[in-house]
Parts: C-alpha cells; structure tokens; sequence
C-alpha cells in the first residue's frame, strides 16, 4: 500500500539509485518541492534524513502510480537502470495523463526510439550526458591552455605593454583594450592603450570621456618606452591600422576572418560578434570582477559591434553581456547610446541622400569629400531602414583616399565578400556578411584635382566594380 501523497510537487522521480539520487538533490537545491519514489525503504530513509519528501513505493505497481496526480506536475522523470521498466512506466504514465511532461534515463542507446513510442518526451543516455560534458571539458581546456598562455606572454614583458586598437577605435576596440590593460595590471605589468587617427564618431567620443578611458595617440607616443606590443580588433600591422610593418606584435586578439595571423599569443575567433566578448571571457576564466567602468565599457563594445545583437550575435556575446550587465552603470550607457549628432553627420547624411541611386534592392550613394570616415556607417546603417532597400554602400574621399561601408539585410548576400571581389585589386576592403568597408587610394584615378571631375570618376568606378560584384552589369 503506498503511502498518501500530500503536498503539491512539483516534480516526482521514479527510482532513485546514484544517478535518480543526485537528479533529487539538485532539484531539491534549487526550491523545488520534489517527491521521490523507490522500493527501497534503506534509500527512502536516506532521503528522508536530508529533509527529502520521499516514500516506498514500487512504479511497477499500478497502485503506486495511480496514487500520483500528475495534473500538478512540472514534470516526472523516471530513472532506474533498466530499460524495459522504464519503458512500461511511461507507457503506463502516458495512458493516465496526455499531458504530462515525462524525462526517462536510456542505459542503451537504440531504447532510445521504444521509449519515445512509449510517450517519453525527453530521452537521456549516459553516452550522451558523457560526451556534453567531455566537449564542455575540451573547451574548458582550450580556455585555460590560452589564458595560460596569454599570462606568460604578458609576464615575460620586461617594461610597459603597448596595447594599440585599430585606427579611429570604436566602441569594441577601446573596450578590448581597456579590459587587457586591466588583466596586464592583473599580472603585475603596466601598460597603455594605443591608437593611430582620431577618436571621431559621437559615441566613441562620448564612450572615452564620460568613462574617462586613457588612451594615447601613438603618433605622439614614444614607443621606444614599450618592450612588448598587442593589438585588439585587428590581425596585424596594416589591417585597419597604421602600425608600421616592423612593429612586432606579440599579442593579437580579434574577431575578424584574418589568415596568416603571427604572434606570441594569437586569438582570432570567427565565432563571436565582438572582440569585447572575447576579452569578458577572458575576466571570466581569470576571476577578474570587471569595475563599473569596465563592464560598462565592454557592454558598450559588444551591444555596438552587434547593432544591439542584430547583427552576427552569437551564443557567447549573449552570455558575457548577460555577465557583465549586473556590473554596467545604466546611467552612463544611456548617455552613451545617444549622444548629440555633429553637424558633418548631418551634412553626409543629407549629401547620401541626395546622391543615392537604387539598383532593385541595391542603393549606393557618393557621401563627397568629408574629413570623418566615421559618419559613413551612421549614413549605411540609416539608408539600409529605407523601404525596399536591403544593401546598401556608401562611400566618401578623405584627404588622398576613397574610404567605403556597407551594410546588408539579405541573407543571400555577404557583403564582406563583395567588397573583397569589387576592390582587393585596387586597395584593401572586407568584413562580415552584414556590415563591411573599404578603402581606395586615389591614386588610381590620376592626377585629377578637379573635385567635380573626380567626384564623377570615383563614382562611376566604385558603382561599376561593385554592381558588377553583385552580377549587375552597367556600362562605364
């Protein structure tokens, strides 16, 4: 005779040997009102000395199910070692209740189906429980082999640390930065944060001075003073950056598709939407608790460099922003997310517009001669919210350049590739599926000094290479 089941649980376990016993514990842990089921009263009393619900009950016995009401239950999980017991339970279960979710432990791997006929809807095998966790050991590995690494790397620095971002740095690269100066200082050495260019777009700007982020302009640096040298955001002298060619850099880390990629310590991953993920994952496996500053930074990086985990988001950039939200200081993020729009900004936007030409779902616009290569992007990302459009280029002449971005919606396009086919013969340009750039010297289009003159060749050039990128065709 089963004992009467009062109280309104939440899950009930069917058999508890070693692995039923630990499944109790932790669900018990968590606040949940458990009720464990086995015909051993020895096991029973275990329980019950650890302020358990627990009963003696044997589930082969249709009275011990029939005293279950299943209507209150989450879900009831059956879990002894054999199969065809398991099996016939569920089958019993299910023709009392349709609807209640019910998990079953599967020694062997082909019981899988039978169970399933049975009515169980979660299927588990140890086989496979084993290889979860000896993949999520692999990578736990992995992990800790490259901080490992990384550590040595940076205490085999005899002086200060140059961390250089790539040129104009945004968001992401200066959050990536700070937060390796930050593990630098964890392991005892100094170090300062680099860039070439100009920090010009309004939320960089805003992002630098309401964090109040050191960062120095290497061109009036001396880096003679740095005995060691790493680049966030970037894969190496040249791309994206002015670092000159024989700068060694010793530390990389960015989330670019790079090859050829040299370097002490290099991290170079394709599968995250942001450098700032990488380095949060970093602070993770180091014990680092990042300061408001810090996390704001990083949260910054990673929400910007995603467009708000629109574009190329991944698992991992979800979960460090997950991390690190509880550090963030809201105030200061709000402030950052809209700063005042320069008055260039608008003067781009307004000359973008007034220049587009649509091509079906392909809009280009020639944004004329500006000074911040920055506004560009803001210009790409506003025409992209045009109705009908889905990809779109916008490119302007800074000083003896042609500088190029894109943004793309089709999921039949990849936008970095394009820009590679239409440019890489003329000058440097590339990205990701749904946001990419380019950069052309000027060179190529002669002596002319002429702006009007010039202004129509750069645009029927980048027009032509790119269109017929894009397998549109159009007469030069």
């Amino acid at each position: 005779m089963v004992e009467d089941l009062d109280g309104n649980y939440e899950y009930v376990i069917l058999g508890c040997g070693g692995l039923g016993l630990a499944i109790v514990k932790e669900i018990t842990a968590t606040g949940k009102k458990v009720l464990a089921i086995d015909k051993n009263p020895e096991k029973v009393e275990v329980l019950k000395d650890q302020e358990i619900d627990a009963i003696v009950g044997d589930i082969n016995d249709d009275e011990t199910l029939k005293a279950i009401d299943y209507s209150k239950l989450s879900a009831v999980l059956i879990l002894t070692s054999n199969d065809s017991l398991n099996k016939e339970v569920a089958r019993k279960i299910r023709k009392r209740d349709k609807d209640v979710l019910i998990v079953s432990r599967a020694n062997a791997v082909k019981a899988r189906e039978e169970l399933e006929e049975a009515g169980v809807d979660v299927v588990v095998t140890p086989v496979e429980s084993m290889k979860n966790q000896l993949l999520i050991g692999i990578k736990k590995a992995e992990s800790l082999r490259k901080i490992k690494l990384l550590k040595k790397t940076i205490q085999n620095t005899n002086g200060k640390l140059g961390i250089f971002t790539h040129d104009n740095p945004d968001p992401d690269s200066i959050a990536s930065a700070l937060a390796l100066k930050e593990i630098s200082k964890h392991f005892g050495v100094d170090a300062d944060i680099l860039y070439y260019g100009e920090v010009q777009h309004q939320q960089n700007k805003a992002m630098v001075n309401l964090l109040n982020i050191p960062i120095v302009n290497a061109s009036e640096a001396n880096l003679k003073e740095y005995s060691k040298f790493a680049l966030v955001d970037s894969a190496g002298p040249g791309l994206n950056n002015s670092i000159s060619n024989d700068v060694r850099i010793s530390i990389i880390i960015d989330h670019h598709p790079a090859e050829n990629v040299s370097g002490e310590f290099v991290d170079v991953r394709e599968d995250v939407g942001a450098t700032a993920t990488i380095l949060t994952l970093y602070l993770q496996d180091l014990k680092i608790v990042p300061t408001k500053t810090l996390a704001t930074a990083l949260f910054f990086g990673i929400q910007t460099e995603t467009e708000e985990f629109r574009r190329n988001a991944r698992r991992n950039d979800f979960l460090a922003s997950a991390y690190l939200y509880p550090f963030v200081d809201n105030e200061l993020l709000e402030k950052m997310e809209g700063p005042a729009l320069s008055t260039e900004t608008l003067d781009v936007l307004g000359t973008a517009i007034k220049n587009r030409e649509i091509f079906s779902s392909f809009l280009i616009s020639f944004a004329g001669f500006i000074t911040d290569k920055d506004t560009l992007p803001q210009a790409a990302d506003f025409l992209l919210k045009l109705e009908g459009i889905s990809t779109v280029l916008v490119f302007g002449v800074i000083k003896d350049s042609v500088y190029m971005s894109a943004r793309n919606s089709d999921v039949r396009v990849n936008i970095g590739e394009v820009l590679k086919r239409a440019f890489r013969d003329v000058g440097s340009a590339g990205g990701h599926a749904h946001a990419a750039g380019g950069k052309i010297p000027l060179g190529i289009f002669g002596d002319v000094s002429d702006k009007e003159t010039l202004a129509k060749l750069v645009t029927q050039a980048v027009k032509k290479r790119f269109l017929n990128a894009i397998g549109i065709e159009i007469e030069a």
